[in-house]
């Protein structure tokens, strides 16, 4: 199984949205922070917006933050909301389906899944040991240091 690159987006902005917790972002600085387009953005941060994980701030001073404390926010709902299909095989389609035992074991690997998710908050993914807030902090400060390249 493998996410989209949709639901890849929505866990880099929340990320970055939660290790700048005490600041607006702006599209433009999170599409640079990660080399992907602003257009892409613009969907999932709309997006997300309606589903209430993030909130606006229009006008020039305005930008994006998290709508709730990163604690409160899943990563399985998350990506429950990002992904359209969790099917890791077509069993209803299959002839063998009414006698295989194949569907119900992939439905307990799935649940496994989740509860691992479940159980983990955005706040666990950024307040690692490691010190993502940190390390995302640092990108920024090099980022703003190196000369704009023409």
């Amino acid at each position: 199984m493998q996410l989209t690159l949709y639901s890849d987006y929505a866990m880099r902005v929340l990320l970055y949205l939660a290790a700048h917790r005490d600041k607006l972002c702006s599209i433009s600085e999170i599409a640079s922070a990660y080399g992907i387009s602003h257009n892409h953005l613009m969907k999932v941060l709309n997006d997300l917006g309606k589903a209430g994980y993030v909130s606006s701030v229009r006008g020039r001073a305005g930008g994006f933050r998290l709508a709730r404390p990163a604690g409160q926010i899943r990563i399985g709902a998350l990506l429950r909301h990002t992904e359209d299909d969790f099917d890791l095989v077509d069993c209803p389609h299959c002839a063998l389906s009414s006698g295989c035992g194949l569907s119900s074991v992939l439905d307990r690997a799935m649940a496994a899944f989740f509860a691992v998710l479940d159980g983990c908050t955005l706040a666990d993914l950024v307040e690692r040991e490691e010190g993502f807030r940190s390390l995302i902090l640092t990108l920024d400060r090099a980022r703003a240091q190196t000369p704009a390249q023409a």
